[in-house]
């Protein structure tokens, strides 16, 4: 079952992101500028991605078809320019803890919401008591994590 080695992945893959707010920041203040850092760190993204789909995604994709795409889709690209700014400018102040802790809690109100409504294509699933106790113990979690500091 592949199911354990993707939990795994998605594991490596929160703690790697861990590390992009703090290594932008560093970036920034070589800099002098956040937003700077912010666009070579999207730009770096940008390479890599085009190099990777060029390399292993051939016969996967037909570009001909991004026109066809809801307005929707533009948001994904918005969201990680918010994700790489905010870290940059919001994680040196909070801490990188707290801003993640955050991070988790917005995600998790933001995907109950996407859910319970159904947005963008996936199944609906109502919001029900289980998922509002856990995430009020995320949210809780936050408030603990920033008391600490």
């Amino acid at each position: 079952m592949a199911y354990p080695l993707y939990i795994l992945a998605a594991i490596a893959v929160g703690a790697a992101l861990s590390f992009q707010p703090p290594i932008n920041s560093a970036m920034a203040g070589r800099l002098d500028s956040t937003l700077l850092a912010a666009a070579i760190s999207v730009a770096i993204s940008l390479a890599l991605v085009v190099a990777i789909w060029l390399t292993l995604g051939k016969g996967h994709g037909d570009l001909s078809q991004v026109r066809s795409l809801p307005w929707w889709v533009a948001l994904g690209g918005l969201i990680g320019v918010f994700f790489v700014v905010g870290g940059v400018m919001i994680a040196p102040v909070l801490g990188v803890a707290l801003f993640f802790v955050c991070i988790v809690g917005g995600q998790l109100l933001g995907a109950t919401l996407a859910d319970h409504v159904g947005a963008f294509g996936v199944q609906q699933q109502p919001v029900n008591a289980l998922k509002l106790l856990g995430l009020g113990l995320v949210l809780a979690g936050a408030a603990l994590v920033e008391s600490s500091g």
